[in-house]
């Protein structure tokens, strides 16, 4: 399928860490019609839909059938947490290249000020509501403090210190300030990062990813219609998911520090013809600061062990060996379960990432990450 798709329009809505007012479909709905729009579409174009059905975000096909008047000849969901939206490229990809659909449509949204609160949300998780066995016994029943886990393994095995996650979170907050739309602009410095509270060991509060309201969408095309639509396409080279040992428990896996993403890679990767060195622009998942550190060693953009060099002294900020999430990510722009970083690599892509924009971007990756590590990776190019 390598070079078969394009994603050919993207549309997002406000980011904030307060209510928009807007439930998860009204947001979803309103992203969507901007995709459709930037596109060059009409909403009666799209034929296929993989939408992502979250405890907070109850939406289903039938929504946007009623809403959009749609004649869709393909639904689907992915229900991977944080990879979901990466990973319904994947699918997108396979129906259209089998010929089932013309224009596939991916939305997003969260209503997490509006909707449901977030002990729910994790009650409600398809995947989250198995880990009953070893860590709930112990009191852990948060995101935070399963990922948590990962990382103090991390840091006990290579020496990787929260200073170093520390340089993510002050990176990413610097590229929030450039963009016009991102829920967190204030300035950060790594001691601001270390005085910030304790969540839960080693996460302390600049750690851990927002919780805001918005919505993004994405439509993804035939490469070879694309090619007559209005935006310049952004061509998906290269596409898969992974998914970890034992999905439903942390304790007792043999490695804490390989996630899913270790085994969609090397896939995306072969598909795709390039390998991390031809990466110019990577948009990582980023749930919380670690989990980047280690997507970028799971990635092959440094060794084992080696992640917490890797982030220090710029290299990840623009101007940097590999500029990562250009856009501010979900530790400070919005979460919308990823799908922010896939619109975030067709700009830079594009080139109309604005201040933020990364010069003379040809290949770029976005990643997701999500439950309990599954992933799913995507490499991208401009036409």
């Amino acid at each position: 399928m390598r070079d078969a798709v394009a994603v050919t329009g993207i549309g997002e809505t406000v980011y904030q860490k307060k209510s928009l007012g807007k439930t998860a479909l009204q947001l979803q709905l309103e992203a969507s019609l901007a995709a459709i729009s930037d596109a060059g579409l009409k909403p009666t174009d799209i034929d296929g839909l993989i939408t992502y059905a979250g405890a907070n975000s109850p939406v289903i096909p039938e929504d946007f059938i009623v809403n959009f008047g749609l004649d869709l000849r393909f639904s689907g969901h992915t229900p991977l947490g944080g990879a979901s939206p990466v990973a319904a490229i994947q699918s997108a990809a396979a129906m259209i290249f089998a010929g089932v659909c013309r224009h596939v449509l991916i939305p997003v949204g969260r209503s997490n000020y509006t909707g449901a609160r977030a002990s729910d949300r994790i009650k409600g998780s398809s995947q989250l509501r198995l880990i009953t066995e070893f860590e709930r016994p112990a009191g852990a029943f948060a995101p935070a403090q399963y990922y948590a886990q990962f990382a103090r393994r991390h840091m006990e095995l290579y020496g990787t210190t929260s200073r170093q996650l520390a340089e993510i979170a002050v990176t990413t907050r610097r590229h929030a300030a450039l963009n016009g739309n991102a829920a967190m602009t204030a300035p950060m410095t790594i001691e601001d990062h270390q005085a910030s509270r304790m969540i839960t060991d080693p996460f302390r509060l600049f750690d851990c990813s927002l919780e805001t309201d918005g919505g993004a969408a994405i439509v993804v095309s035939a490469t070879e219609r694309a090619r007559d639509m209005r935006q310049k396409p952004v061509i998906v080279m290269g596409v898969a998911e992974g998914h970890p040992d034992s999905p439903s428990t942390i304790t007792q896996r043999e490695n804490l520090t390989e996630f899913g993403t270790a085994r969609a890679a090397p896939h995306a990767f072969a598909m795709a013809g390039v390998t991390p060195k031809d990466i110019d622009v990577a948009e990582i998942y980023d749930c919380f600061t670690f989990v980047v550190l280690n997507q970028l060693e799971n990635l092959g953009f440094c060794r084992k062990g080696e992640g917490g060099a890797f982030v220090e002294n710029g290299n990840i900020g623009l101007g940097g060996t590999l500029p990562v999430n250009t856009h501010g990510g979900l530790l400070s722009q919005g979460h919308v379960l990823g799908m922010n970083h896939v619109v975030e690599l067709v700009k830079q892509l594009r080139g109309e990432a604005g201040k933020a924009q990364v010069k003379d971007a040809e290949i770029g990756l976005v990643s997701g990450f999500g439950n309990m590590c599954e992933g799913s990776v995507a490499i991208m190019r401009r036409a």
